[in-house]
């Protein structure tokens, strides 16, 4: 509509600019980018100076995102209009947004010079700050921009003309940053730090103290200040102050007195307050790891930790305060300890045989810190499988029981004994993945899909099920767990990798489009959406927080997650529409992709995962470390190498063609023609490369912790031979390519390299279709197990086939001119019996015997539909498990929908393979 109505207006007043605009944004919210960007570019032209056609442009560029467009907008308007404060306003602002930071600083003091403003001043000094940030060359930095800067500022200082607390604060971080330490205090102790508010007033720690001595981050920084100054061998004058604030501490002994100042100050108030105690522990800490035992007498860690847990044990912070200092523990007293802690929790008397339970909500948080406590010093991990399985019924009995304290919770509310749940599902993990026990998994299933109808608004709950449903390979319920986590904009980077990790390796070709379109949604929005905060920074003064943003912005832009998600979903693309929907070329086109251009920023990827959001109760040996975060990240750079070469070689095949040169013609080179296969050779040598590496990598065996982080699909892709047959597919392009430069005359020897190329790549993938033969949901004596490889093995044939494919239509569209030229030349000779050349013979045997095997695996396919619909999954045998008959109905649900993943993976992995084979059929030359 509104298209039809700026229609209707054009019609009348053919130059009305900003109709015109108008209509341009409807075309471009109705996806039809290519007509919107030229009428835009015919009003920009123009070089129009009405404020609706300039608001209305930077709308739609800012869309399209070519927010560098609004610059040329700008830059017209103000030679158009010199004396406007508006449209140089703007300009300065459509510089920020793109980072122009030079023409930034310009662009400020023109401004001023037009309207003498303070705030223009400073966005212009806080221009210089920016490019002394981005500066590559850190001496150009401190010798150039900063001393310009600071010139700046003094000269406003000298004239009287400071007026807010921005501007002071921009003097500080450019002292701060000349690391010209001494004039940033006096700057804060003199005439200009009046303008300061009082929280930015540098306060030494021992006065805030006064304020809070429960303040956690104080007493860090207090100790990181007393150990530098002990550290660098700081002592103080010999007469006068210490400093104009008071006296300074710098020794260990002063810090053990401060300390216990701070614990006889809390006997005395009224409320108990857990920092001085925690800050008592920390010293010990500190102390002991530079080599000084006991010499302090601060105390025994295990009975201050013992009077803590009697003074907080009931607060559900209490675990989490004491995990920091468990290493204090000897871990010969561990199982003592645990004991001690036992002792003091009120627990009803307990009749025969039934188990004694906490009588209110306090005592409940003191045994679940216990327990917790129990599993970090590693004491369930020494016991038996039957001393597990005990353990287990137990953390049940303890969570059915806690459930009575919160029937009044609402369903946004967590249930008291949620985490007895939790450690009973992580105890069964063990059990599972440590001893082979598949009972053990589905029973932990089970637990947490019980525990979710009790607080369905846990997220751990999710987490853990997400993380087990996609290690048994079943994709579906995961979706649904997924979203009901309600990820929030950063956390689609943080925590976006538990669900593109699985969803298409799974074979849930719709579900993974939806999960990689939702993470690229959140990077493309933030992109725009930092420029608009810098923006605000700079109107309201808030000059400390825009080299946050500008970091934030380069640090979601080189993400590896967005990488990856990027090149996954291109893939994805070219897998379910290339030569199916649309030709490969058009798939290729419309994603912008060029197999000579690289985006991903490899020197500046960052790992944003959080690969700690599931909870975890382990021993630090057994917990993830700094190495599996390192081999991790190594791991994702390498898979993510494979894959954005594997794409750029597809995006390469269209542009290869049909070359119709005449044989050794010079001309090749001048038209760029042979560079193109000089960048798929050399693309093929790097995907070599990145395999090596992947091998390499492979051969460490690296396990990583059971939540740790996921590994990548490398090993299957090596494995099964994906990686043999997808770089043989591309090998055979490069052979082709030299048939068609050389023509057919004289060419046995490159007709017969392909014949044996074409034979050798069908054997590859039959090999790698007997590989993915087999059973994917085994029931066996009464046990169930599944075989998430066999359907990772199945998705990566399908992809397999798919390039198989993609390069037939190469080897097609180079012979099939060739056979028609040949036809032409027998129907002159009036020839009959001309013997053909072999490469078509070759490419015919390997074009009807990709579509046999195509068709074998769509048989095989619904061969293994039949078993899973006849899989009576009620024959489980579960009497020998630890459920009530109550649970025994969840176990039901969780293995229908363990079912039912697997058989919506098999029905999308058919289609798309019915619809290559429809593909294959056309083929034939």
């Amino acid at each position: 509509m509104a298209i039809q109505q700026a229609d209707k207006l054009l019609k009348k007043h053919k130059d009305l600019h900003c109709a015109k605009v108008l209509k341009a944004i409807g075309l471009q919210r109705t996806g039809k980018q290519d007509e919107a960007f030229t009428l835009a570019q015919e009003v920009a032209a123009l070089e129009p100076t009405d404020d609706n056609s300039l608001q209305a442009l930077t709308i739609l560029y800012r869309e399209m995102h070519r927010p560098e467009l609004v610059t040329k907008l700008y830059e017209a308007a103000v030679k158009k209009v010199p004396s406007s404060e508006e449209y140089h306003s703007h300009l300065f602002m459509a510089y920020a947004r793109v980072g122009e930071y030079k023409k930034m600083q310009q662009a400020g003091m023109a401004l001023y010079k037009i309207v003498p403003k303070n705030p223009y001043y400073f966005w212009s000094v806080m221009s210089l700050i920016m490019q002394s940030i981005s500066a590559q060359d850190e001496n150009l930095s401190k010798t150039m921009f900063l001393p310009l800067a600071e010139r700046m500022v003094e000269k406003m200082v000298k004239e009287d003309k400071i007026e807010a607390e921005a501007e002071v604060e921009l003097y500080y971080m450019i002292l701060e940053r000349l690391e010209k330490y001494q004039e940033a205090l006096d700057v804060v102790r003199g005439k200009l730090g009046g303008n300061l508010s009082k929280g930015k007033v540098l306060i030494l720690f021992l006065s805030c103290f006064c304020f809070s001595s429960d303040d956690w981050q104080f007493y860090m920084s207090y100790f990181d200040s007393i150990f530098q100054l002990i550290d660098s061998a700081w002592t103080p004058p010999a007469e006068g102050e210490h400093s104009p604030e008071g006296e300074v501490h710098y020794s260990a002994d002063q810090a053990v007195m401060f300390v216990e100042e701070r614990l006889a100050e809390e006997s005395k108030s009224s409320r108990p307050l857990r920092g001085p105690y925690l800050a008592k522990l920390e010293l010990i800490r500190r102390l002991r790891h530079r080599g000084c035992n006991g010499e302090y007498k601060l105390g025994d860690p295990e009975e201050l930790m013992f009077q803590y847990f009697k003074k907080f044990g009931d607060k559900p912070c209490c675990f989490t305060d004491l995990k920091v200092f468990v290493d204090l523990l000897p871990s010969t007293q561990n199982a003592k300890f645990i004991n001690q802690l036992l002792g003091v929790i009120p627990l009803s008397a307990a009749a025969e045989g039934k188990l004694a339970v906490p009588a209110d909500i306090k005592a409940l948080q003191q045994h679940l810190c216990v327990v917790q406590l129990t599993r970090l010093l590693g004491l369930y991990h020494t016991i038996d499988k039957n001393q597990k399985l005990s353990v287990v019924r137990e953390l049940m009995l303890r969570y059915q029981h806690g459930l009575e304290f919160g029937k009044s919770c609402l369903k946004t509310e967590l249930q008291f004994s949620d985490y007895y749940c939790l450690l009973a599902v992580h105890l069964l993990l063990d059990m599972w993945l440590e001893a082979g026990e598949e009972k053990a998994v589905w029973q932990s299933l089970t637990l947490l899909e019980e525990g979710l109808t009790h607080s369905p608004s846990n997220a751990q709950f999710k987490l853990l099920l997400i993380r087990i449903y996609c290690m048994l390979g079943a994709f579906e319920p995961v979706v649904e767990l997924y979203s009901g986590l309600d990820a929030k904009h950063i956390q689609h980077d943080t925590i976006g990798y538990l669900l593109t990790r699985y969803a298409e390796a799974l074979g849930h070709y719709a579900a993974a489009s939806q999960s990689c379109n939702l993470a690229l949604r959140f990077f493309h929005s933030n992109q725009k959406d930092t420029s608009e905060y810098i923006i605000q920074a700079y109107k309201y003064g808030a000059f400390e927080k825009i080299p946050e943003f500008i970091a934030f912005r380069n640090r979601l832009n080189s993400s590896l997650h967005f990488a990856q998600v990027r090149t996954e979903r291109m893939l994805l693309d070219l897998l379910l529409e290339a030569n199916i929907s649309i030709s490969l070329e058009e798939s290729i086109k419309s994603m912008n992709l060029s197999p000579e251009e690289d985006d991903i920023p490899w020197k500046d990827l960052r790992d944003n995962r959080d690969l700690t959001v599931l909870f975890n109760w382990d021993p630090k040996d057994r917990d993830i470390s700094e190495e599996h975060r390192k081999l991790s990240l190594e791991e994702e750079t390498i898979w993510l190498r494979i894959r954005s070469l594997t794409l750029r070689l597809i995006s390469g095949l269209p542009t290869l063609g049909h070359t119709v040169q005449p044989k050794n013609s010079e001309k090749t080179a001048e038209n760029g023609i042979s560079s193109k296969i000089d960048i798929t050779r050399a693309l093929l040598q790097q995907l070599e490369t990145a395999m090596d590496l992947g091998k390499r990598f492979l051969e460490q065996k690296i396990q990583y912790p059971v939540l740790g982080p996921p590994p990548t699909r490398m090993a299957g892709f090596f494995g099964n031979g994906s990686c043999q047959c997808q770089t043989s597919s591309f090998y055979l392009v490069s052979n082709i390519y030299e048939l068609d430069t050389n023509g057919l005359e004289d060419s046995t020897e490159i007709q017969e390299r392909i014949g044996n190329s074409f034979k050798s790549l069908l054997e590859q993938l039959t090999e790698l279709f007997n590989k993915c033969k087999g059973e994917l949901i085994e029931l066996r004596d009464g046990n169930l197990k599944t075989h998430p490889t066999t359907l990772e093995s199945l998705v990566f044939l399908t992809e397999t086939i798919s390039i198989a494919l993609w390069v037939c239509s190469y080897c097609d569209s180079v012979l099939r001119p060739f056979k028609s030229n040949l036809q032409k030349k027998k129907k002159k000779k009036k020839e009959t019996s001309a013997a053909m050349p072999p490469v078509f013979t070759s490419f015919l045997d390997y074009v009807i015997g990709l579509q046999t095997l195509t068709s074998n695996v769509i048989d095989h396919i619904k061969g293994l539909e039949i078993t899973l619909t006849a899989l009576r999954l009620e024959e489980l045998s579960i009497e020998d498990t630890l459920l009530s008959q109550e649970e025994k109905k969840f176990t039901k649900t969780v293995l229908g929908k363990v079912q039912s993943s697997y058989q919506h993976s098999i029905q999308e992995i058919g289609e798309l393979l019915k619809k290559r084979l429809d593909t294959i059929k056309k083929l034939k030359i």
